[in-house]
């Protein structure tokens, strides 16, 4: 999972590594900052790969880009099946864009 320095929280991290999914959470300065304050009792920093979190803004970029789409970005629909209808709809017409 790559997700944004909001979501660097000891219970998030924790409920992930419950489920065994790796992370690519940067870790905010003021963690890193606490963590080091703490000597040998803060424990060793979490993984983190720069390169993995560095594709994510493509992904970002992507869902930015179908969010434009009003249905989608209100999700006005009541149903799955038709909110998944718009979202390959929506998808298609930015690909023919390109």
């Amino acid at each position: 999972m790559i997700a944004d320095r909001a979501y660097s929280a000891r219970a998030i991290r924790s409920h992930l590594r419950e489920r065994h999914i790796r992370a690519v959470i940067p870790q905010p300065v003021d963690q890193v900052r606490h963590r080091l304050r703490r000597g040998s009792r803060g424990g060793r920093p979490p993984g983190f790969d720069r390169e993995t979190y560095r594709s994510r803004n493509t992904v970002e970029r992507c869902i930015a880009r179908l969010k434009q789409w009003r249905g989608l970005a209100m999700r006005s629909d009541k149903l799955a099946l038709s909110y998944q209808a718009a979202l390959h709809l929506a998808t298609v017409l930015v690909w023919l864009r390109r």
